[in-house]
């Protein structure tokens, strides 16, 4: 006898192939059978007539490293079908963290995933999972090994070459987190202190990867006016160590770049494809990112960490330096050059006097206190301790769509769990997003192929062989829900309602209530 029975479905399996009606029945939380299956014993039914029957999604790229800790967390990836996410992305893994500089690699974490939870150390891969097992979060959850942390460890924050024992250091961590249970390794070269590495000393950092299947993920080292240079970059990585590489969240920053680098990248990968290397990208459905607020200062201010930084932004000598190099430069992400203060807002702030400009520009927040931006940025980030964190406009909604209907893309999140104040709205909403907008709405992707990019398409990406699909043998992480009836209901200034229309969800046969 089965333990459920969904019959009368429209399944769609994940493949990407065409939906089909049938039953799925679900036996000690795996699928044990996919057919017409009538009247075959169950202990429970469900009819799911004119709905749709899928696997569960999957999200390969979110920050909730330390949020999974936290009571109550996992609501708002349940609710938008998430029953399988990745963290320890873009390089900022909360494991392994260990050695001298393990204060400061926290610090510098903190406004992506969170603070560690209290009385909790994650010296190596291994011990994080195994806590991770222990705190039993309601989804199947995943790590990736970041190289910015595992850099850290061994060298803290300074932009000096890595010495040869410290490449024996990183080399050590990296195969021990691969060891103890990563399902790949992540970069942000992009983000202190990888921006640190030039190709041959990141080169030498993978080398232990060299030939491997071990997927690599990558946050470009830029995404504005040199985002095609830093594409070439990581291709050419990509060859010399023969890895299969994931390019996060493809864009292109400012609008002198846009509808004018993405479709260059979209054919430089898919020339490197039909070359034969194993490359792949992948976008959150969203015109606005959202990461530390000291991202829009040049990389070489932030050799040291935080507090060397916070020292730094409190002496007239040093802004100077760093408002001219914002006022002017092009040979890093310059956000606020490429879209302006206006577009940039603060959104995690922490001292009484600062938590009123929440959410709020820092165009804004110069005018409110009758400075200028630049100095109402440096004097925020300087009180802050730097531990602000931001959302930031950025992208095109077209550069998006050309992304999203590439074969070769699949679809993100980039959740980011800063301490306290406003969320991205894509924490909650990004895979309701997907199908509300780009499927329902605007019929740029069928839903077959919109499930394919978020199922299957990822789970044999990482190795995950039990999920993603709807066949027999397959763990039950199922979702039934009719597409026309999916909401999106969070925004920018309200991030933390929670998508609607999803009727049921299934992590490993279990079913996992909204209420």
């Amino acid at each position: 006898m089965f333990d459920l029975l969904i019959s009368g479905a429209n399944i769609i399996d994940g493949s990407g192939g065409p939906a089909f009606a049938g039953d799925v029945a679900v036996e000690n939380g795996r699928i044990a059978a996919v057919g017409r299956l009538g009247d075959a014993p169950a202990r429970r039914r469900i009819d799911a007539a004119g709905r749709c029957l899928t696997p569960g999604f999957i999200d390969i790229h979110r920050h909730a490293d330390a949020a999974l800790f936290r009571p109550g967390w996992g609501r708002a990836e349940l609710d938008q079908g998430l029953t399988t996410v990745i963290n320890g992305n873009c390089g900022l893994s909360l494991a392994p963290i260990c050695g001298p500089f393990e204060p400061d690699v926290l610090r510098y974490l903190a406004p992506i995933v969170g603070e560690l939870p209290e009385g909790r150390d994650f010296p190596g891969m291994a011990s994080y999972l195994a806590l991770v097992r222990e705190a039993a979060p309601p989804l199947n959850t995943y790590m990736l090994a970041g190289m910015g942390t595992i850099r850290a460890c061994a060298a803290g924050f300074s932009d000096a070459p890595l010495t040869d024992e410290q490449y024996r250091t990183v080399h050590a961590l990296l195969e021990d987190s691969l060891a103890g249970g990563a399902l790949g390794v992540s970069l942000g070269l992009g983000y202190a202190p990888e921006c640190f590495y030039d190709t041959p000393g990141l080169i030498r950092a993978l080398e232990p990867l060299r030939g491997s299947k071990v997927p690599v993920t990558v946050h470009m080292r830029q995404e504005g006016d040199g985002v095609v240079d830093a594409l070439r970059e990581m291709l050419d990585v990509a060859r010399e160590l023969r890895m299969p590489l994931e390019i996060s969240h493809l864009k292109a920053i400012g609008r002198r770049n846009w509808r004018r680098a993405v479709p260059e990248m979209l054919c430089l990968i898919r020339e490197a494809r039909d070359e034969g290397l194993d490359v792949m990208c992948d976008v959150y459905p969203y015109p606005a990112g959202s990461t530390q607020l000291i991202h829009v200062l040049p990389p070489e201010f932030q050799a040291g960490g935080t507090e060397a930084l916070t020292t730094a932004l409190a002496d007239p000598g040093s802004r100077a330096k760093i408002r001219r190099r914002m006022e002017s430069g092009t040979d890093f992400e310059n956000i606020s050059l490429l879209v302006g203060f206006e577009n940039i807002r603060a959104t995690s702030l922490h001292l009484p006097e600062d938590r009123p400009f929440e959410g709020r520009s820092i165009a804004e927040i110069a005018a409110a206190r009758g400075s200028d931006p630049f100095d109402a940025l440096f004097d925020l980030l300087a009180a802050e301790h730097c531990a602000v964190s931001m959302i930031d406009f950025i992208a095109d909604e077209d550069d998006i769509r050309d992304i999203l209907k590439a074969p070769f893309s699949g679809v993100i999140s980039d959740a980011t769990y800063p301490v306290g104040g406003l969320l991205h709205p894509r924490v909650y909403g990004s895979f309701t997003r997907l199908i509300e907008r780009y499927v329902v709405k605007e019929g740029l992707l069928s839903l077959p192929e919109a499930v394919h990019k978020v199922t299957m398409q990822p789970a044999e990406r990482f190795g995950l062989k039990s999920k993603g699909r709807i066949a027999p043998g397959a763990d039950a992480d199922l979702l039934l829900f009719s597409p026309e009836k999916l909401r999106e209901r969070d925004s920018y200034e309200h991030p933390d309602r929670l998508a609607a229309g999803m009727e049921l969800v299934l992590v490993g046969g279990v079913e996992r209530s909204f209420q």
